[in-house]
């Protein structure tokens, strides 16, 4: 079920596809929505991709695609198309209400290791700075765990927001599609989604659409860790 403003942007992408066969702008669409700012937009359209009814395509501009309509605007889905939605590396099957054992609820230490870029590679990950405590639940997986603070808003769209602090479970390798903490030339450190591409390439792609793909060869990136949680201070 889609909220009032999920609804409205989807009708006025629709109409304005129909109309001039392209997406509107972000400012078009933040204008139409009477919303201040893009980031608005981008949380809307984040949610309605989650829930099916659009999807973002690469490299094109105003990549966007109506997949379906819902009931009440008349439409039918257009395209099979399954959305994905961000598992965090969680267990399939959580312990039930009022079984939660003493790791889910006590906090655990984790050491943050400096900034990492979701925008333009920054800096090569530092060394810890200080500690933040996290609930035990979101240490899931086996392995290492560590935070770092993000910086920048490449990955926006996928709700990491610059000033977040995301929790990386230590791992080399990764499945496409997930979001990783990569080391680029050994030099430059980020947050970005993971995909092999053919040909021994790597293709970082950010979670924004101000953000080209970066493609690079795969001896230039290695895995650092996998997204697992995120913490934010209002």
């Amino acid at each position: 079920m889609l909220t009032k403003k999920q609804l409205d942007l989807l009708n006025f992408i629709h109409k304005r596809v129909q109309r001039d066969g392209v997406p509107p702008s972000f400012d078009e669409m933040k204008d139409a929505l009477d919303l201040r700012s893009k980031s608005g937009i981008h949380r809307l359209i984040t949610a309605l991709e989650e829930r099916g009814f659009i999807r973002r395509l690469a490299h094109r501009a105003r990549a966007l695609e109506i997949v379906k309509l819902p009931e009440s605007m008349g439409g039918q889905a257009t395209h099979g198309f399954t959305p994905q939605v961000i598992d965090g590396d969680r267990p399939d099957n959580p312990p039930p209400a009022g079984a939660m054992d003493v790791e889910a609820i006590h906090a655990i230490e984790l050491p943050v290791m400096g900034k990492i870029a979701a925008g333009v590679p920054i800096e090569a990950i530092q060394h810890a700075s200080h500690n933040v405590a996290v609930p035990g639940s979101m240490l899931s997986g086996s392995g290492e765990h560590y935070a770092l603070e993000v910086k920048g808003d490449s990955m926006i769209d996928a709700g990491i927001n610059d000033g977040d602090v995301v929790v990386i479970r230590e791992t080399s390798t990764a499945d496409n599609g997930d979001i990783v903490v990569a080391l680029v030339e050994d030099q430059e450190a980020t947050l970005k989604r993971f995909f092999r591409k053919s040909g021994n390439a790597i293709a970082l792609e950010a979670a924004n659409p101000a953000y080209e793909t970066r493609i690079l060869p795969d001896d230039k990136v290695k895995v650092q860790g996998k997204l697992v949680g995120l913490i934010r201070t209002y």
